[in-house]
């Protein structure tokens, strides 16, 4: 079920959920291109048109912020709960592993990528890759690396490119990629990889992981964050003060 939040469709879907219309779009070989939504891509859609255009064209919208869960309830939008790309990523890859469905990883360093794929390889002994390539190519690059995803034969593709560069790549050219289901994971493929811890479980629930990432990297963090939130913080009170409240 597909939600209005403030002008951007968001779908009401459980983790659950969400992985069964994954799974049916391998089995069955239909396109399903999925945008997780967290507060920080909210607030760049508000002023970015190629974003908001290029988000609101997926086939699923999921919520991947507590930010986004609170606030759309508090103007009463049933959200079911958050869909952490990460968790969803590493259900799609049992998935893969136990049905014989191979995945495709775009992005990270070549070192972060290579030891991702080895941590995935020593989980999943049975999951075989159509192919991975690290995420650093210049523009002229890219109709090679989509025509090599495309002859992979990739059931699934994962990019962990930063926000609007993966959403540009997939406006110019999902449509030529032949692979069925496609994710944007940001820094998905660094956190299988080790190389960025998870926030606790207790702090993710409370929607805290922004703080946690903080703590890790203030230098590169805290900037970031600050404009994202106080940006959200900004637009839900316009928001309230313009009446656009409903009971939940």
């Amino acid at each position: 079920m597909r939600a209005d939040f403030l002008g951007v469709p968001i779908d009401l879907l459980s983790l659950d959920e969400t992985l069964a219309r994954v799974t049916e779009s391998m089995k069955t070989r239909t396109p399903l291109l999925h945008v997780a939504l967290n507060v920080a891509k909210f607030v760049h859609m508000q002023d970015n048109k190629e974003l908001r255009d290029d988000v609101t064209s997926a086939d699923i919208i999921g919520v991947d912020g507590m930010g986004i869960v609170y606030a759309a309830r508090l103007f009463g939008v049933a959200v079911p709960e958050r869909v952490p790309g990460v968790d969803l990523m590493e259900s799609i890859l049992a998935v893969c592993a136990r049905d014989g469905y191979r995945p495709y990883f775009l992005g990270a360093t070549e070192d972060v990528l290579n030891q991702a794929v080895a941590n995935v390889r020593a989980q999943y002994p049975a999951l075989t890759f159509a192919g991975f390539r690290n995420g650093y190519f210049k523009p002229a690059d890219e109709p090679g690396i989509v025509g090599q995803i495309r002859e992979s034969g990739a059931d699934c593709l994962f990019i962990g490119m930063p926000t609007p560069r993966k959403e540009r790549f997939l406006a110019a050219h999902r449509r030529d990629l032949g692979v069925s289901y496609i994710m944007g994971v940001g820094g998905g493929i660094d956190v299988l990889a080790g190389h960025v811890n998870r926030a606790p479980r207790w702090m993710q629930q409370y929607g805290l992981e922004w703080l946690y990432r903080i703590i890790q990297e203030p230098g590169r963090m805290w900037k970031r964050y600050l404009t994202t939130n106080v940006g959200f913080a900004v637009i839900l009170l316009k928001a309230l003060l313009g009446g656009r409240r409903r009971p939940a």
